[in-house]
Order: C-alpha cells, then sequence, then structure tokens
C-alpha cells in the first residue's frame, strides 16, 4: 500500500518519487476515502457557497466572461452539483437507511443484483467515472431489500474516487450490514481521465472485484460468472 504524503513539485514524497514522477499512474491510499477531521465543522449552504466563489475565480482566470447570461449561474450550478449531486456520498447523513428482513424463503443460494449503473468522478482529475457495478450475497439468515443494494453503490460512488477503493468500500458495506463474509462485487468501468484526456483511449475499459467467504473460491466465481454472462 502507498502511503500518501503532500509534496511539492520539486519533493519526494510517495516512495521516492513525486506526483509529476507518477503522472497518470492508478494510486489510491486505503480503503477509507481521505477526509479531513473538519469536513463537516461548516454546513452545506456554508460549503456551497465558499465554492461557488473558488469557482468564479477559476472561471475568470481561464478568461471566461461571468457577466454572459449563459456563464453568470454557472458557479453556482457548479456548487449546488458538487454538494447536492455528485459529491453527496462524502456526507455520512446521506448514507442510505437499511432494513434488514428474515429470510422466510429459506432461500439459501447467491442473489445477484447484476447491471447497477454508477456515475463517479476520479479522485486524481475530477472527470466522471461511468460503469456497472454487479453485487451478490448469500444470506446468513437476514436479506436486504434489492434497491438498497443499488443505493449502496450509488452513495460510495458519488465521491471522488479510485475504483479499487469503491469495489472494497461497497463489499465492506455489505458484509456489516449482512453479516456475512459470504459477498462478491464486481466493477466494470469506462473512465474519462483514460478515455478524454492523457492516452485518449476510447475503448479500453476497467474491472475490479472482490471475492469473500463462499465466492472465493474457482466454483463459486464461475457461477457468478456464468450468472452475469446470462
Amino acid at each position: 500500500m502507498i502511503e500518501d504524503t503532500e509534496t511539492t513539485e520539486n519533493t519526494k514524497g510517495l516512495n521516492g518519487f513525486s506526483h509529476e514522477d507518477i503522472g497518470d499512474d492508478h494510486l489510491f491510499t486505503g480503503l477509507k476515502t481521505p477526509m479531513k477531521a473538519t469536513a463537516f465543522l461548516i454546513s452545506d449552504t456554508e460549503k456551497k457557497e465558499k465554492i461557488a466563489n473558488l469557482f468564479s475565480e477559476i472561471m475568470d482566470v481561464m478568461g471566461l466572461d461571468l457577466t454572459d447570461d449563459s456563464l453568470k449561474g454557472t458557479p453556482k450550478r457548479v456548487a449546488k452539483m458538487y454538494i447536492d449531486e455528485i459529491f453527496s456520498g462524502l456526507n455520512p447523513a446521506n448514507k442510505p437507511k437499511v432494513a434488514l428482513f428474515d429470510n422466510k424463503y429459506q432461500y439459501n443460494q447467491m442473489l445477484v443484483e447484476k447491471n447497477i449503473t454508477f456515475y463517479s468522478n476520479c479522485e486524481h482529475h475530477f472527470v466522471p467515472i461511468m460503469g456497472k457495478a454487479h453485487v451478490a450475497y448469500i444470506s446468513s439468515g437476514r436479506v436486504i431489500g434489492l434497491s438498497k443494494l443499488n443505493r449502496i453503490v450509488q452513495y460510495y460512488a458519488k465521491r471522488p474516487q479510485v475504483q479499487e477503493r469503491l469495489t472494497n468500500q461497497i463489499a465492506e458495506e455489505l458484509k456489516a450490514i449482512l453479516n456475512t463474509e459470504n459477498v462478491a462485487v464486481i466493477i466494470d468501468a469506462k473512465h474519462l481521465c483514460v478515455s478524454s484526456r492523457g492516452i485518449k483511449d476510447d475503448t479500453s475499459a476497467t474491472v475490479t472485484s472482490y471475492f469473500g467467504g463462499k465466492f472465493n473460491s474457482p466454483e463459486k466465481i464461475a457461477e457468478l460468472q456464468n450468472t452475469l454472462n446470462y
């Protein structure tokens, strides 16, 4: 695991490499999304006001005319989008409330919710990650409403992310809720930091997976893959 430290352009930090040396390499520093201890000392309203002001400065530096009718509302629109929409998963208050139910049907095989569409943002360049998540679990006696699987995926996707971390965060959340190790998560996603900039490869996709408990066997992995290919 690579430990992240603050570096300047000319200072070596990440295992002896600067951020410029690393360039577009795909790094993440741990399971938890990096957050300051003071992240929630100001309200969402205050955050939106600050972001709008700062984004106005960015637009001004780029030479855009903020008096233009099409542009003058953009800073506030961006601020609202950041806090209320695409990065709303940073706020634990938005975590979905999950109710469990007894497994009265005595269904003891894997349950798979596949093709869960999600939109996230790369934490390295703040450009979109778009893809599908496939989530599976085997009940340990309790079951979760199907829509809650989607909501858990969306909650963790709505923050600056790295796909490996997103995969593991969803898996760990489901393990904790369902009280079972028998959880699998597969994510197949397209990164605009790869397709729209840098290498500009528009055809590649990134696949990550987590196989826990009974899913961590060749037979169960093959069964899950066959189900996903239906």
